[in-house]
């Protein structure tokens, strides 16, 4: 029998159970963390931006299109889609649990493509962006500056130009959402000034437009040259316009008299926020942040511990007076749940160990069972790992509930071997094997037992059998 394969041969069960008790703690190392497990179904975002449109308007020409497109995807349970007076929609996808979050971002992204064709060409030049994410942010952060310092737009142009891309880098984060907006050239056009030029506000759209680009200057002296041509000079020339003044002088109209008009003849160009619809504030002092969002999967508490470092050597280049700051923190409410269960963990072994020293009346007799717990959960941190838990309340808990069975068995065994020795006298490795032959039956007919409980609950579908 296998146990008498162990009795016989002590130091392969030590080796063991060391090898256990080491592969649990490299499984700690690696398990990710979370106030509770990803039972949620998987979900994918579709953001468009359409520039000056309204939320009717935004609805009827990308809304609805993309919509159309989405009906027949794969384990799709529905959608919520929203379209917003500034521009923006966001469509949100939820699939059924068990869903390859990475093959429903595929699939989604193909049926996108398919209705481009039909797109406004504003959108599909300001893109679509689809991918997975996780509702509500792990972290929110914000920028700010003594009164007097540098301004809200500022700010924010701090945030969109030196924080968000080096944020949106850092493993784990599924997006950084901006609670603000960057820099952009804004030209305001004056009506009465085009109505006295008779020119319209679509075609100072499509001067500057076609006024505002790259060009490829080649370069001169490239093949195919003359003989003997030695020298090849790459030519420049000016590309996009940069500053306030390059756009004021757009040439919008030439009169047949020689004079012309230009884009500071009918507006007034400035640069400003691109979207004016938020004000952030603390403590009646403007300031700027951010929203960081966790992929699934992704470990919270190294994800957030990374964002805070990665903000400190951002905070080398920011403008002098400006500190970020952290404005909501939710590992903080992960880590000090762990910790609660943690410390109830330690508490429920503690107990055991007195409960057994109590009725056992044995040191002896309650040391080998308490051995048992410590390898018995560094042993489950090895299951978690290869089934692709997460350390979270209910992990823990289940570990709480764990330990008793454990002990139980371990007791059922030692009191066993210890009638044995009283009545019957026989040494402790002879009182060990016939005890065994009598408890190894009864005691894999309680594991079954258990898990003849637990394990059909575990079988059901949806957030059910997730939390099972």
């Amino acid at each position: 029998m296998l146990p008498h394969y162990f009795i016989d041969r002590p130091v392969l069960a030590w080796v063991i159970a060391i090898l256990i008790m080491i592969g649990g703690g490299l499984a700690i190392s690696r398990l990710p963390a979370a106030a509770y497990p990803d039972i949620a179904p998987p979900q994918v975002s579709i953001n468009a931006f359409y520039p000056g449109a309204n939320a009717d308007t935004l609805e009827r020409t990308v809304t609805q299109i993309i919509e159309q497109q989405l009906t027949g995807l794969d384990r799709l349970m529905y959608f919520t889609s929203s379209s917003n007076s500034n521009g923006t929609a966001s469509i949100g996808l939820v699939f059924e649990n068990g869903t390859d979050a990475d093959v429903a971002v595929l699939q989604t992204q193909n049926r996108v493509k398919l209705a481009e064709a039909r797109l406004p060409s504003e959108v599909v030049v300001q893109g679509l962006s689809v991918s997975k994410v996780n509702t509500g942010f792990i972290i929110a952060l914000g920028v700010r500056a003594p009164k007097g310092g540098v301004s809200s737009g500022e700010l924010n142009n701090v945030v969109s130009s030196q924080v968000l891309d080096p944020i949106q880098r850092i493993p784990g984060v599924s997006r950084a959402d901006q609670f603000g907006s960057s820099y952009s050239m804004r030209i305001w056009l004056n009506p009465d000034k085009l109505r006295s030029f008779r020119m319209s506000a679509a075609e100072v759209l499509n001067t500057v437009r076609g006024q505002n680009v790259q060009f490829a200057t080649g370069s001169v002296g490239a093949a195919p040259s003359i003989s003997g041509q030695q020298i090849t000079a790459p030519v420049s020339a000016e590309g996009r316009f940069t500053s306030v003044e390059e756009f004021e002088n757009v040439i919008l109209r030439t009169e047949p008299n020689g004079t012309s008009v230009r884009l500071k003849d009918v507006a007034r160009v400035e640069l400003g926020l691109q979207d004016y619809a938020f004000d952030v504030r603390l403590d009646d002092q403007p300031v700027s942040g951010f929203g960081v969002t966790l992929l699934p999967g992704a470990n919270a508490l190294d994800v957030a511990d990374a964002v805070k470092a990665r903000m400190d050597e951002l905070q080398k280049g920011f403008p002098p007076g400006v500190e970020w700051f952290v404005a909501l923190d939710a590992t903080t409410f992960i880590t000090h749940a762990i910790d609660e269960v943690i410390i109830t963990l330690v508490a429920a072994v503690v107990l055991v160990f007195i409960v057994m020293l109590v009725f056992l009346q044995s040191f002896r007799a309650t040391l080998i069972p308490t051995l048992v717990v410590p390898v018995a959960l560094m042993g489950a941190f090895i299951g978690m790992e290869i089934f692709g838990f997460s350390i979270n309340q209910l992990t823990l808990f289940g570990m709480v509930l764990a330990i008793g069975i454990v002990v139980d068995d371990a007791i059922v065994v030692i009191e066993s071997v210890e009638r044995i020795m009283r009545e019957e006298h026989l040494s402790p490795k002879d009182a060990t094997r016939k005890a065994m032959d009598q408890i190894t039956s009864p005691i894999i007919a309680i594991s079954l037992v258990l898990a003849a409980v637990f394990v059909p609950a575990a079988m059901q579908t949806g957030s059910v059998g997730g939390i099972y």
